[in-house]
């Protein structure tokens, strides 16, 4: 339990939990603790947590997600249990979730909505906006399909856990771990649970806006594909059609004074150098998951991995710069020959312009991804092998089909 001042709360919190363990002891013969996550309290829960029987580990980092990394860290069980210790969730809920990692889940999240929200136990706003609307978001990125992406009762085993390499230090932390463990294909289940009001005389730790922007921010910054990848596909494609109308125009192919102009075409060129940049800045993304851990390489991912080295990226960059080098010369040669007059196209000098650009682009980009990857040539030597990846998407499908 993370705990910041809390003595109202805690002593109820403690003896709910030890009556779960008293449960989970009668029927699986397991043992356990009960940890408080002390993130500084000044109002004497530490002491008030030992005297009850629950071990105290000390987080200095402030934040909900940062508590709760350092009592995971300092907890000995091989089945972990998070919740708050305000009082407002029922730790006999836990038991169910217990049997479900002892069943091969990974990750057993609860259900508010399934279980019972309690009149006042959260904010019209939270309830009927900020959870279902972060929720629908977090499953169509991530399809994770689960009711209850902020549910602040859940369990997972300790191996999740270290696999999951969580670094989020405040709310949006409950995000980072469906998000990681769908990104992993850990297998989840999910269990109802019921909401009650808080037992504290205080306003909660929690601030909807500002907790619901560090959780959208972290639904896109784990999400290349939508954050990158998509709006290059969208842009990418209409500024090539832009283009291509604007070259057979150039060269004679249809008649002049088409739709797209010269104004188009300085938009294309820019729409084009923008999609281009937008897609390094995606596959730099994925492969730092990929070498983070918390990401597995896919298909795509390992296809694309022997053509995105830093040599052939340097390669391809170079070809790309002294192309369009190539194209500014010969426009200067014809733009002397016309006695520097205007010249009634600037598509060429867009095309020149772009390449040169990408190619920079591209040369930078492949420095980066080293970087990103250790300054390794081969970007997913020290990622899990793509088959690996595929046979454990294949072991989580079935144990979300025995979690169902």
């Amino acid at each position: 339990m993370p705990c910041l001042n809390e003595t109202l709360s805690l002593g109820h919190c403690i003896a709910v939990a030890q009556e779960a363990l008293r449960i989970l002891k009668d029927r699986h013969g397991l043992s356990g603790e009960v940890v408080i996550a002390d993130n500084g309290s000044t109002d004497g829960s530490q002491n008030l947590a030992r005297k009850l029987g629950a071990r105290v580990v000390d987080v200095p980092s402030p934040g909900y997600g940062a508590a709760l990394r350092g009592g995971f860290a300092g907890a000995h069980g091989r089945f972990l249990v998070m919740g708050d210790s305000d009082g407002s969730y029922d730790f006999n809920d836990a038991v169910p979730m217990i049997e479900a990692l002892m069943g091969g889940a990974d990750i057993c999240m609860g259900s508010r909505f399934k279980g019972g929200i309690a009149a006042g136990a959260m904010p019209w706003k939270n309830r009927y906006i900020g959870n279902p609307v972060l929720t629908g978001i977090l499953n169509i990125l991530f399809r994770a399909k689960i009711d209850d992406a902020h549910c602040g009762l859940r369990a997972l085993t300790r191996d999740a856990f270290e696999r999951l390499r969580l670094t989020g230090s405040g709310m949006e932390f409950a995000s980072e771990m469906v998000i990681k463990a769908s990104l992993l294909d850990l297998r989840f289940a999910e269990v109802p649970v019921t909401l009650s009001p808080d037992l504290r005389d205080r306003a909660p730790h929690l601030r909807p806006w500002r907790d619901g922007w560090r959780h959208l921010r972290y639904l896109f910054m784990l999400s290349p594909i939508w954050s990158f990848i998509v709006p290059a596909a969208l842009i990418g494609p209409i500024a090539l059609t832009i283009l291509a109308f604007s070259g057979a125009e150039w060269i004679g192919l249809t008649s002049p004074g088409g739709f797209f102009g010269n104004y188009w075409t300085i938009i294309a060129g820019a729409g084009l150098t923008l999609a281009h940049l937008s897609v390094l800045m995606g596959l730099t993304s994925q492969f730092y998951g990929v070498q983070s851990g918390y990401r597995v390489p896919g298909r795509n991912t390992s296809v694309l991995a022997p053509y995105l080295s830093l040599e052939a990226m340097l390669i391809g960059g170079g070809l790309m710069v002294l192309t369009g080098i190539a194209i500014l010369a010969a426009i200067t040669a014809y733009w002397s020959a016309l006695g520097f007059h205007a010249i009634s196209s600037v598509f060429p000098a867009v095309a020149g312009t772009c390449l040169i650009t990408i190619g920079v682009q591209n040369m930078l980009g492949g420095f980066l991804l080293a970087v990103v990857c250790g300054n390794d040539a081969e970007l997913l030597k020290h990622a899990p092998a793509a088959q690996d990846a595929s046979s454990d998407a294949d072991r989580s499908k079935s144990g979300r089909a025995r979690a169902a």
